[in-house]
């Protein structure tokens, strides 16, 4: 009998270990091809892993040939348009590595392209299954602080990548920054209004384009999201996951991006009377998960895919956290507000009154 997941795995790089030892752990899934420019990559990937199907270069061929019905797209980013439309064009579903594209236009077209043939694409936005996130983001939904007016991030770290990234225009925003972005729809509950964003390259910087940006975001809540990012900073780093603070009307919920967040609120019967309040700690629920990071958003993947629904990270929702990237792009590029209404992006110095519908 036949898996029900018949899959072609289209990127053979370090991050595919993390795909492929998944799919190999799943008792209705199949690897039956494997895909790469560079055909040795993906013959050491299925010798890795004792794999026995088919080698490719070439996507189309691969899911013709191998009759695979869902692709994981872990290819590099400016690949991820061409693999997934192929993909869902010719009948798959796609699973793809973030970013959903290389351009707002691609991304739209992914969508439509989605919706068209009825195929699911789903990207991989691993931090929303961290368990820590669900705890912040359990304190703020709970009303623990109150309605959030404030959320702001620190992302200040100096990885030394090589390769394709040192080289990009705008290696924070465009590569890493969309995780924090879609971590701030997902604690806050809410999606991008408007951006501004001053983006550069500091000195010492080893990158090309511009590593590090400071960005503030009006969300759909009323709230305000600032980010405060370097890829090119040595010494004192946070976490991957950032260092958050978020201010409600009742206290701060605060997350090292290491240790369980918590919450700090005005004490009951203290409401008034004092110039500087008293305040009791209130320590998060952290849940236990089946899986965390990629292995929790995979599962949710083929959780939706089962059950016929929309994943969470399904390309109609994703677009908007990528809808925060190109708004922060074109803020920099411009120096100008830019206004963030249903995925469509227009520039403006004065109107505050649009909101996200």
């Amino acid at each position: 009998m036949s898996a029900a997941h018949r899959i072609a795995v289209a990127g053979c790089g370090s991050m595919a270990n993390e795909w492929v030892k998944y799919a190999i752990g799943r008792d209705n899934a199949e690897i039956v091809a494997l895909v790469d420019i560079n055909p040795e990559a993906a013959s050491a990937m299925a010798d890795r892993y004792g794999l026995t199907c088919a080698v490719y270069t070439d996507v189309e061929k691969a899911v013709k040939e191998s009759g695979a019905t869902l692709v994981f797209d872990i290819t590099i980013p400016s690949s991820h348009f061409q693999v997934g439309t192929t993909a869902m064009l010719l009948g798959c579903d796609v699973f793809s590595e973030k970013p959903l594209a290389e351009t707002l236009d691609q991304c739209r077209e992914m969508v439509r392209i989605s919706e068209e043939t009825g195929r699911m694409h789903a990207v991989m936005q691993n931090r929303r299954f961290n368990p820590q996130i669900l705890a912040l983001s359990g304190l703020i939904r709970s009303g623990t602080v109150g309605k959030p007016g404030y959320a702001g991030v620190d992302f200040f770290l100096g990885p030394h990548f090589g390769g394709f990234r040192d080289a990009m225009d705008n290696p924070l925003l465009l590569d890493m920054a969309i995780h924090t972005f879609d971590q701030a729809r997902k604690i806050l509950d809410a999606d991008p209004v408007s951006v501004y964003c001053h983006e550069y390259n500091p000195p010492g910087s080893w990158y090309a384009g511009n590593s590090s940006a400071v960005c503030i975001f009006e969300m759909s809540d009323g709230s305000v999201f600032c980010y405060r990012g370097s890829w090119s900073a040595e010494g004192a780093q946070t976490s991957w996951e950032g260092e958050w603070r978020v201010t409600g009307e009742r206290g701060t919920a605060i997350w090292d991006g290491t240790n369980p967040p918590y919450a700090e609120i005005v004490a009951r019967g203290d409401e008034e009377g004092k110039f500087i309040r008293d305040f009791v700690r209130v320590e998060a629920e952290v849940p236990t998960t089946r899986h965390t990071f990629h292995a929790g958003c995979l599962d949710e993947m083929f959780d939706a895919l089962e059950q016929g629904r929309r994943a969470e990270t399904d390309c109609r929702d994703n677009i908007r956290s990528m809808a925060m990237v190109f708004g922060a792009v074109e803020s920099a590029r411009k120096g100008v507000k830019v206004m963030i209404n249903d995925s469509r992006m227009r520039t403006s110095q004065s109107d505050n009154s649009q909101s996200y519908r």
